[in-house]
């Protein structure tokens, strides 16, 4: 089994429904969150384009210090910049993964604050929590689209708004 090529083919699969549902971001409702503890739209919409650079990290570092890097998320004015985000992540983070060897995805790769540890993992496992985090952001944005009657993609299979396979 060829561990690479499984992540190039899980990466591919999941931008086409990241890209559906990017497409849907109403910018007009940039600050639009449901809940007070929730992330605005724009920031979650921005998260989730910007995640699909974080293969690509943990290829190429071995280790993100927020202390030393701190986070400037993406502006995109418009979906297309928003999707442009997310495509040069994407084509970025393949790229990086044909350079490497599958025994490289064993070395470790920490994210961390300074002196605080969030995690310690394998650089294939940050790879893992990329693609996790962007089905997950994905699927938050999912609800946000609902709240606003906005009609949903299907993702693995039809939505309520999509009835046919």
């Amino acid at each position: 089994m060829d561990i690479i090529k499984l992540l190039q083919h899980e990466l591919t699969q999941e931008a086409v429904t990241t890209r559906k549902f990017l497409a849907l971001v109403p910018f007009d409702k940039a600050d639009y969150a449901p809940h007070e503890k929730s992330m605005k739209m724009m920031d979650l919409a921005t998260h989730i384009a910007d995640l699909m650079n974080w293969p690509k990290l943990g290829v190429t570092t071995d280790e993100l210090d927020f202390a030393t890097a701190p986070y400037n998320p993406v502006k995109a004015e418009n979906n297309e910049e928003l999707i442009a985000v997310f495509d040069k992540g994407l084509n970025e983070s393949l790229a990086s993964l044909s350079e490497v060897e599958e025994a490289f995805l064993e070395q470790p790769w920490i994210l961390r604050t300074g002196d605080q540890i969030h995690a310690e993992m394998t650089k294939y496992g940050i790879i893992r929590v990329a693609l996790s985090q962007t089905i997950h952001h994905r699927a938050q944005l999912g609800v946000y689209l609902r709240l606003l009657n906005i009609p949903i993609p299907g993702s693995y299979g039809p939505s309520a708004d999509e009835q046919k396979f």
